[in-house]
């Protein structure tokens, strides 16, 4: 059988270091399969734990570093349940941690995410800091945007790569629990290689604390270290560093012979299933992707590419001079930082061995001769941008927070993303202008004229620093679109100094050095992308390289003779820029350095393109500017509405304070003119005299059980689909404001007669401009689109029903968030429009007969670019000085009343209805259309059907005439009341599909003549 080198032996052999697994699991990783050892200097540990499946030092597999993240992820919802999953806030540690820490936020899929930072932004106060004790770089800040985010009292849930002895954990959660209290944490991590004595620690820091405190790992292990290992470690660095070009054979790249058994293990030839399994996305349908190596029967650390049979790619294109070290750098940089990090089948060193004043390993970015075109203030002809087409204003990363919509709205970018990618690595590098990508750019697997292949064998992406998961996601999306014949690999730069030996048993073989980029807070120093030069071996050349920066670290250092982009252009036959706007929070854009991106998600709108290879341009909204990002929170009662706080949440802002009433004959007019939009402002509330108050008890009282009915056998119909779906509870949502008492009621049926309760949120919708988008990001950041169940009042023509079905489709194609079902529920649908109804009888519903004092005291909605502004939810008005004469409380308490006298009844019903053919017939639709062009209005949005759709005529708008059907009893009292109230003609009519049809004056002008030549009044 052939042996698999462990890439930790090398350490291991050299200076004594054990792994000592501890309740190994047989179907999941063993330590070595995850950890591989290198050097460092550094006064408190020698050794570094380099992980192979974290994506930062050794470049891996994307689909194996985002599925070991999101198989921890959903090992933490289990333990806390779906409920407390929903609660939680999931934090990440810079550097290391930032994109480990983000795929875990992706397998609890419910709670937002946030990492820390050592890059402070301008204008963002920080909420809290910790320190890492063992780390090259120690401070952290916490910086979101929202400065409640850490304020709930959810748990907490802390990722790290690697927990070692704790204390950086502890510190975090002392430096937060004496601002932000909690009663759990759970720590994550890929592995948990605590001494007795650390676990200790935390057990008594969690009694101390009063809080539970659990931690999740792939696999859990101790390091055995001999007493004088940090002493023969400093010295194994320094021997490295000062004499490289006398460095022993070993240390260039054959296996130490004097290495036992013991040291050198044994790799198994995959990466076990527990950590290839957890792909990330299993949603999509796709299988998990083949572990590292695995399609050679590799090791993940260790042997070359030409083992699996293949050919050799080809030596670099472009050989570093003799001698040439990185201008201005001591040779060989500093050793060194940070928690371990990557090996994998990616280390290698300069071909061609050591060289005098350049480390084995360490590569040097060679100076171009003066004049040519690498020379100084030129940009390398092999570097060329692309335009990612990134989302507009969507967060680069965690670092001010990311959100479950966000992940959704990035789903559905990355195939365009990677589409993008995969058409310019089709290019050869020098056709087009520099800095783009050429129109109608072939395919990355299409030939070249004359019949060569342009595909790429090996592709790495390469992030920076902290911008870990973005690059990540887009090279897991880049494999996909480039197919089985290209391997991508994803790792990131980083400021962690660590010795490079090119060594098959060792997990960093080759450095590459230059100076950061991205004007540090700390100032200038050297960063380092290690495993990316080939080393010896050139079957481990990378044939591109796509490096992933955001807008801060696009700088001219990046771009210098020994930048970033010339060193890698010296390892790689081309070197794509991918840019990805660095988010700044909104209330910190006036201090946003030049380069960083001015827009935040709601400050946007986005041209849409025609395929998936045209660059989507941002543009600021012509609203306000300046916008907070983090989504608002519904409004209640009683500080806003009359109903009960848990009755249901309004998404909506508060406008009470702003005067937005305007007389019933000047709407009327600037809405005909096209001067105005009918939710621009409110009418003058209704106040109805005596007479129409008794109607409306009446009514109510004739009524009551009939809605009853109604609503039991809508709610069952709802309830037993789903049931008979296998989804979740429903989450209801209403259209604000004829849907909510109907919600209510149904919410109230659901616990009534089936003991479940129900959500319930109140959501804005306006015919011609949509829903409210934002409402439908904050349902789907709290809720799985799937369990929304719309509902209305009931139906006229199905006009919102239509406005739903295109702005579900609208916002779905725009944010990627998918799974809203723009079905509606209604208590009557006399239109034949929805396929789920409790009647299809048009019958009074007394809700109908009054405004908003049979609503909660709340007004219609209001949608105003000078008060929504993006991201903001839809406004409204709390009428609290109404109070005296509300009736919402009374109305839904009346037809609750009866709920037990008809119980059985609907049960029935909804058993009917499910068995039957229930698909809308619109025939209400085709009575408008008929209705309007026999009247000459020839416009169906001024012909309201139905009885809720007359009274609202009749209450707000300037009403022609009203049609009746002939021979409708009572239910139109009201309506008849009203119309007389306004001198409106009542007609009968014949073959009307509803007990009456409200005809708004089609030529409204003020001064304009009802039916009888006389003037219209105001209500």
């Amino acid at each position: 059988m052939e042996r698999h080198t462990w890439s930790g032996e090398w350490v291991a052999g050299r200076l004594g270091i054990g792994l000592t697994e501890t309740a190994p699991d047989p179907a999941g990783p063993g330590l070595r399969d995850l950890l591989g050892l290198a050097l460092r200097r550094n006064p408190k540990r020698a050794h570094l734990l380099v992980s192979n499946v974290l994506g930062k030092h050794v470049p891996q597999r994307p689909a194996v570093v985002h599925g070991a993240g999101v198989g921890l992820g959903r090992q933490v919802r289990a333990l806390l349940g779906d409920e407390d999953a929903a609660r939680a806030v999931v934090l990440g540690y810079a550097e290391t941690a930032t994109g480990l820490g983000h795929s875990v936020a992706d397998g609890l899929e419910l709670a937002p995410y946030l990492h820390s930072t050592r890059r402070p932004v301008p204008g963002v106060a920080p909420v809290g800091g910790f320190e890492e004790e063992h780390s090259h770089a120690t401070s952290h800040l916490l910086l979101p945007e929202d400065p409640e985010l850490l304020a709930g009292d959810g748990p907490l849930v802390l990722v790290d790569d690697e927990f070692s002895t704790g204390r950086t954990v502890l510190n975090t959660i002392r430096a937060l629990h004496e601002r932000f209290p909690r009663e759990r944490y759970v720590v994550v991590a890929l592995v948990d290689m605590r001494g007795a004595e650390h676990r200790d620690a935390l057990t008594e820091f969690a009694a101390e604390l009063g809080a539970r405190v659990g931690l999740v790992a792939l696999a859990s292990g101790t390091v055995r270290l001999p007493e004088d290992v940090l002493t023969r470690g400093q010295a194994l660095v320094a021997a490295h560093e000062a004499a490289p070009a006398a460095a022993p054979e070993s240390a260039r790249g054959q296996a130490p012979a004097a290495a036992p058994e013991s040291a050198r293990g044994q790799a198994p030839e995959t990466t076990p299933e527990s950590v290839r399994g957890q792909a990330p996305d299993a949603a999509r349908g796709r299988a998990p992707a083949a572990a590292p190596e695995s399609a050679c029967g590799q090791a993940p650390a260790t042997a070359p590419e030409s083992a699996c049979g293949r050919a050799p790619a080809a030596a670099p294109g472009r050989e570093p001079a003799a001698g040439a070290v990185p201008p201005g750098r001591e040779p060989g940089g500093r050793p060194g930082k940070e928690l371990g990090k990557e090996p994998g089948g990616e280390h290698g060193g300069e071909p061609g061995g050591g060289r005098p004043g350049v480390p084995s390993g360490a590569v040097p970015v060679p100076r171009p001769a003066p004049g040519t075109p690498d020379a100084p203030g030129d940009r390398h002809p092999a570097v060329r941008r692309v335009d990612l087409g990134w989302p507009a204003g969507l967060p680069d990363g965690g670092r001010h927070g990311f959100t479950p919509a966000h992940r959704a709205t990035l789903e559905a970018a990355l195939p365009g993303m990677a589409a993008r990618i995969a058409a310019a690595l089709g290019t050869p590098p020098g056709d087009g202008p520099p800095g783009e990508v050429p129109p109608g750019t072939a395919p990355a697997h299409a030939a070249a004229p004359g019949g060569t292949e342009q595909r790429p064998r090996r592709v790495l992406v390469l992030g920076c620093e902290e911008l870990m998961y973005a690059p990540l996601r887009i090279a897991e999306a880049l494999q996909d679109a480039l197919g089985d014949g290209t391997e991508v690999r994803s790792s990131t730069t980083t400021r962690s100094p660590v010795l490079a030996v090119d060594d098959p048993g060792y997990a960093v073989r080759t450095r590459i050095t230059f100076p950061a980029h991205d004007d540090p807070a700390d100032g200038p120093g050297e960063r380092y992308a290690y495993n990316v030069a080939p080393g010896r071996d050139p079957a481990r050349r990378f044939d591109a390289v796509v490096a992933v920066v955001d807008s801060a670290a696009d700088t001219p250092a990046l771009h210098a003779p020994d930048g970033l982009a010339a060193a890698l252009a010296a390892h790689t036959g081309r070197v794509l820029l991918a840019v990805v706007p660095s988010y700044v929070p909104a209330h910190a854009r006036a201090h946003a350095p030049a380069n960083a991106s001015p827009y935040a998600p709601s400050d946007l709108t986005e041209a849409r393109s025609a395929g998936p290879a045209a660059p989507r341009r941002a543009t600021p909204a012509p609203h306000r500017q300046v916008v907070p990002r983090m989504l608002p929170e519904p409004l209640r009662g009683p500080a806003f509405s009359s109903y009960a706080p848990e009755e249901v949440g309004w998404l909506l802002q508060d406008l009470s304070g702003v005067a937005l009433e305007a007389p019933t004959e000047e709407r009327e007019e600037a809405v005909q003119r096209g001067g105005a939009h009918y939710a621009e402002s409110l009418p003058v509330e209704y106040q109805p005299g005596e007479r129409y108050q008794r109607l409306f008890h009446s009514a109510l009282d004739a009524s009551a059980a009939r809605i009853a009915h109604a609503v039991g056998t809508v709610t069952g119909t709802v309830l037993a689909e789903r049931a008979a779906r296998g989804t979740g509870r429903p989450v209801l949502v209403s259209l604000a404001r004829a849907g909510t008492p109907v919600g209510i009621l149904m919410r109230r049926w659901a616990h009534h007669a089936h003991g479940t309760e129900l959500p319930h949120y109140a959501v804005s919708i306006v015919r011609g401009r949509g829903i409210d988008t934002t409402a439908l990001r904050w349902l789907a950041a709290h809720h799985d689109p799937a369990d929304v169940m719309f509902v209305d009042g009931w139906t006229g023509k199905g006009a919102i029903t239509r406005e739903l079905s295109a702005a579900i489709e609208d916002f779905s194609r725009e944010t990627g968030i998918t799974g809203f079902d723009p079905e509606i529920a209604v208590l009557a649908d006399p239109g034949g429009c929805v396929r789920t109804y409790g009647t299809r009888e048009d019958f009074l519903i007394p809700s109908a007969c009054l405004n908003s004092t049979v609503s909660g005291l709340i007004s219609r909605t209001v949608l105003r670019a000078d008060l929504v502004g993006p991201g903001d939810f839809h406004g409204g008005k709390f009428y609290r000085e109404l109070a005296g004469a509300d009736l919402s409380g009374h109305f839904l308490d009346t037809v609750t009343a009866r709920f037990a006298e008809v119980a059985e009844s609907a049960a029935l019903a909804a058993k009917e209805l499910l068995s039957g053919d229930r698909a809308p017939t619109w025939e209400g639709w085709a009575a408008v259309e008929r209705i309007s062009e026999e009247y000459g209005i020839h416009d169906v949005n001024l012909v309201k059907p139905g009885v809720g759709e007359t009274t609202r005529v009749l209450l707000r708008r300037v009403p022609w005439r009203i049609l009746a059907r002939r021979g409708a009893g009572a239910d139109l009292d009201h309506v008849r009341l009203l119309a007389e109230e306004r001198g409106v003609p009542v007609e009968e009519a014949d073959e009307l599909p509803y007990s009456c049809v409200g005809l708004i004056h089609p030529r409204y002008t003020r001064g304009a003549t009802g039916a009888d030549g006389k003037a219209v009044t105001s209500a």
